[in-house]
């Protein structure tokens, strides 16, 4: 048996491409942040994802605050991920939104130790998937251009310190559609076109006899 988790970025407001992600068929879904700009328009969103409720797992991006995805969520029966985490398959998918700072003050930004601390309580979860919108930096995922990065440092410290079996993101605009490995860890960028990740369900080893 397999689990399929379909993760998507970044769709700023493009509500025809937020339907063709719900077109397709996954076992969960995950809008890893920015599904509008600067919070306005939340609500027209809502009644496509509400499609694959009660599936659908939402993070605040840069561009979306906490409180307001959590009022979203309650009102379209969706499931806030920000902080938390869900069991699929024996997996540990785990979530965190927003983003290190920008030049653009969005409501959505953490200091790096910021999210340094949050992202501690999910060391222990294994196996895990971990999903968040910022990238770790100076890696593939976080390349906006040439010698360019803007992705998180605490992000990329969690993952070279833990390597979760896989790591989800988006934000970096440009380095949508990327793939790389961080040590063991296989990392995505899922961006708006979305990546369909499907995960053999885990069972952990069977214990010692004695």
């Amino acid at each position: 048996m397999s689990t399929r988790l379909l993760v998507f970025s970044d769709i700023h407001g493009d509500l025809a491409a937020l339907g063709r992600l719900m077109d397709l068929d996954a076992d969960y879904y995950i809008a890893a942040g920015d599904l509008v700009n600067w919070g306005r328009g939340l609500e027209a969103a809502g009644p496509i994802l509400q499609r694959r409720a009660p599936r659908v797992y939402v993070l605040p991006g840069n561009h979306e605050d906490e409180s307001q995805i959590e009022e979203f969520c309650a009102r379209f029966g969706l499931n806030p991920l920000h902080g938390k985490y869900f069991e699929a398959g024996g997996w540990h998918v785990a979530g965190l939104g927003y983003s290190n700072p920008t030049p653009f003050n969005t409501p959505g930004e953490y200091r790096d130790e910021e999210i340094a601390a949050r992202l501690q309580p999910f060391a222990d979860l294994n196996p895990l998937v971990l999903v968040c919108h910022c990238p770790p930096h100076r890696t593939a995922l976080d390349r906006a251009a040439r010698g360019l990065h803007f992705g998180s440092s605490a992000v990329r410290e969690f993952l070279e310190r833990i390597q979760p079996a896989w790591f989800l993101c988006g934000h970096i605009h440009e380095a949508a559609g990327v793939q790389t490995t961080i040590g063991s860890t296989r990392g995505v960028n899922a961006g708006k076109k979305g990546f369909l990740l499907e995960l053999a369900d885990f069972e952990p080893p069977a214990a010692p006899r004695t």
